[in-house]
């Protein structure tokens, strides 16, 4: 399952319905905007837990962040706690606001959804994103460590149904088999506007 899926189907699509709810927009655009804001949370995710380093510390965050509450309870995403939890996400893989600044900017030129209402959903998707991430975790995990399914040949990101093949159908957004170009589109694309 990647991580859409894992997003749209939690709680039989209660979490998308509450994100919805809470922004005003109905089922198709709540759908359109995880479609517009997915992939470059997905990439900026994946790009840190490839850097040195970085998988231990997103592993890390998914074992003592309780980060599946946010797909369990929907009702969560509301609250003020999960956009700074969600901000805090932010930081640490956009490293900056220009960033999510421009990410927001991007979803609103693709989906027709005012940038000030994107840029407002990202932190509680960022949320969302790492509590699909978490419950892939635990499922994983069941039985054998908090770190199962992560390890040398478990596919975390060889192919494997792993942490980051979760991510990695959000990165090919022309799908053409290939999320390569479409990252380095993203990193041209925002490195080109600073």
């Amino acid at each position: 399952m990647n991580i859409l899926e894992a997003i749209l189907n939690a709680q039989g699509g209660g979490a998308v319905n509450e994100l919805g709810r809470q922004f005003g927009l109905d089922g198709n655009q709540t759908r359109s905007a995880l479609d517009a804001l997915l992939p470059s949370l997905a990439g900026a995710l994946s790009q840190n837990a490839r850097s040195p380093g970085g998988l231990e510390d997103l592993l890390g965050a998914l074992a003592g962040g309780q980060h599946s509450r946010y797909l369990d309870d929907p009702g969560s995403l509301g609250r003020a706690e999960t956009t700074l939890d969600g901000n805090a996400i932010l930081g640490h893989i956009f490293g900056s606001k220009e960033v999510s600044r421009e990410v927001a900017a991007r979803a609103a030129g693709q989906t027709g959804i005012g940038a000030d209402i994107l840029k407002k959903m990202l932190p509680i998707v960022a949320a969302m994103v790492m509590g699909g991430l978490a419950r892939q975790t635990s499922a994983g995990g069941a039985g054998a460590g908090p770190s199962a399914g992560f390890g040398p040949g478990s596919g975390a990101g060889a192919g494997g149904g792993g942490l980051l093949d979760m991510l990695s159908p959000m990165l090919d957004q022309n799908r053409n088999g290939s999320p390569l170009d479409d990252i380095l589109g993203m990193a041209a694309s925002f490195l080109g506007r600073r």
